[in-house]
């Protein structure tokens, strides 16, 4: 896959105990991203973080969460990315989503043979 020049940033914070049908939300976004043919997508654990409830919920030992924040952040052409926002109204009830233009400068995978030479990419492709 191709990916260069102008795209979009869609980025997803959601908590760590949000679920899908018993399974974690994060995890049925990059499934679903992943068979929408999307470029790549990773997810990101906070630390430290609060959002819409304005609870804090930390990684420090004291007060130890078993919620911390999550972002799954996915790049892609527009036209692919926005196709995907309907997925994203059904899947996240609680939580933020956003989007922001940017410059893909590189976007490489790794040989077709598998070979562990080449650079990973961004986005958690390899």
């Amino acid at each position: 896959m191709k990916l260069e020049g102008s795209a979009l940033r869609l980025t997803i914070f959601v908590g760590e105990s949000d679920s899908w049908h018993h399974k974690p939300l994060y995890h049925e976004i990059v499934r679903r991203a992943h068979a929408a043919g999307l470029a790549g997508a990773s997810v990101i654990r906070g630390i430290e973080g609060y959002g819409a409830s304005s609870r804090i919920h930390t990684s420090r030992i004291l007060s130890l969460s078993q919620d911390l924040p999550l972002a799954i952040v996915i790049v892609d052409a527009a036209d692919k990315v926005r196709a995907f926002l309907p997925q994203l109204d059904e899947l996240v009830t609680e939580g933020l989503v956003i989007i922001d233009p940017v410059e893909v400068i590189r976007y490489v995978g790794r040989p077709a043979d598998g070979s562990a030479d080449g650079p990973s990419t961004p986005g958690g492709g390899r």
